[in-house]
């Protein structure tokens, strides 16, 4: 069977990065994407799939060309992530009815929120901060694809 070049996109993570282990390719900050094909459509449209609450996943694990973990995805990435792949796949336009009005948006507008990167330690999916209000430190994460699952389980 021949090997043939398949159409791709870098997208650039929210997180830059930032928050994954240098030995994980994410820490790049970006990750490469194909463009939809019939067989994404049909992820779309599968019925089991949508019954079990996993169809964006699939999608997205099918658009994503780099090789990498994707349940080590942070919510955010994967967010940024499903607008590019909307993009890629149907255009920047995003049209849709508010309060009886047809709005259009142009997805590529969209921007990311900027990161306090001095809360970052380099690598390290962990943040000390203190509460503005009780003065309390409080260390927190950010939320990956395995913490969804863990959560879901315990649930």
């Amino acid at each position: 069977m021949e090997n043939k070049a398949i159409a791709t996109e870098i997208v650039e993570l929210p997180s830059k990065g930032l928050v994954y282990p240098e030995s994980n390719p994410l820490s790049s900050g970006k990750i490469e994407m194909k463009y939809m094909t019939a067989k994404e459509e049909d992820i779309l449209t599968n019925q089991s799939y949508i019954e079990k609450g996993v169809v964006l996943d699939k999608l997205l694990q099918s658009l994503i060309v780099s090789k990498i973990n994707y349940n080590d995805l942070i919510t955010g990435d994967k967010n940024a992530i499903m607008v590019a792949s909307r993009i890629l796949g149907y255009g920047k336009d995003y049209t849709f009815t508010y309060d009886g009005e047809e709005q259009t948006v142009d997805l590529t507008t969209i921007e990311n929120k900027p990161l306090d990167e001095s809360l970052f330690k380099k690598g390290v999916n962990e943040f000390d901060f203190t509460l503005p209000h009780t003065g309390t430190p409080v260390t927190f994460k950010l939320v990956t694809g395995n913490d969804e699952k863990k959560i879901a389980a315990e649930l």
